[in-house]
C-alpha cells in the first residue's frame, strides 16, 4: 500500500513538472527595455537572432544557467519551429 502511495505521489510530481512548461503554451515577448529580445544557442550562449516585443512563442523547455537564471527554449507559436533560448523573465505567458 505504501509503495502505491509513493508511486502516485511521484507520478503527480512528474505531471506537475511537465504541466508547468506546457501550461505556458502561449507567451509574448515583453522585453522592458523596448529592444528586441536576443535568441541564443543555449542558456547564456551566442546570440543567433532576436524577437520583437509582442512576438508570440511557445515554451518548449526551461533551464537555468550557471548563475541560476531561468532560460526558456522557445518555438514559434504558429508552427512550432524551434527558435532558440531566451531569458525567461522577458516572456509573459497566458
Amino acid at each position: 500500500m505504501r509503495a502505491s502511495i509513493a508511486t502516485l505521489l511521484l507520478a503527480a510530481a512528474m505531471l506537475a513538472a511537465v504541466s508547468d512548461a506546457s501550461a505556458q503554451s502561449r507567451c509574448r515577448v515583453m522585453d522592458p527595455t523596448g529592444t528586441p529580445l536576443n535568441v541564443r544557442t543555449g542558456p547564456g550562449g551566442a546570440v543567433v537572432s532576436n524577437l520583437p516585443n509582442g512576438f508570440l512563442v511557445s515554451i518548449v523547455d526551461i533551464a537555468r544557467d550557471n548563475r541560476g537564471r531561468p532560460w526558456a527554449l522557445v518555438a514559434r507559436h504558429d508552427n512550432g519551429r524551434h527558435l532558440g533560448w531566451v531569458w525567461r523573465e522577458f516572456l509573459a505567458c497566458f
